[in-house]
């Protein structure tokens, strides 16, 4: 069974003055998917988040997750932070999870700064920080996550169209 970690990003959340709301809809999403999950583990703005990510691609996880610190506001630093720690990105990823904010009538999503890439074998996506985002982005990334630790495992190219019929030539 694939491993995940959750990461909620906010200094408030973090210091107890509100509860998480992000983190445990995107826990639940992945377990409906057939993921185990850890976490969500809450750390505030900034380093923490650095040095959380680390951890979690030492420990092994096939997709850390996060949501949160992804805006333009000045504490808003978990993009960079991400891009520190990854190997190499995968724009398409992060560009698709902006669209479909903005498709879902959220013009702001298009303020996102998240990134998504690869640090190891690690797949490391922000999400931004609302139970909106995590449910928008969940329906771009889902499909993908699968395929995505098979081929950083390894495993060979598995197409996800329909092999060609034969008989027709194609």
């Amino acid at each position: 069974m694939p491993r995940a970690l959750v990461i909620t990003v906010s200094t408030r959340a973090a210091a107890g003055v509100y509860p998480d709301r992000s983190g445990p809809v995107l826990v639940e999403l992945l377990r409906d998917a057939g993921w185990q999950v850890d976490g969500p583990d809450i750390v505030p703005d900034g380093e923490p988040v650095g040095s959380r990510l680390r951890a979690a691609v030492a420990a092994g996880y096939d997709v850390v997750l996060t949501t949160g610190g992804t805006g333009i506001s000045p504490t808003d630093r978990t993009p960079q932070l991400t891009a520190g720690v990854l190997d190499y990105e995968i724009p398409g990823i992060a560009e698709a999870l902006r669209l479909a904010g903005w498709q879902s009538g959220v013009p702001t999503a298009l303020l996102s700064r998240g990134v998504a890439g690869v640090a190891g074998r690690t797949l490391i996506i922000n999400l931004a920080g609302s139970p909106g985002a995590v449910r928008d982005g969940m329906r771009v990334i889902g499909p993908l996550l699968d395929h995505a630790v098979s081929q950083l495992h390894g495993e060979d190219h598995v197409s996800a169209e329909p092999e060609p019929d034969a008989e027709e030539g194609r």
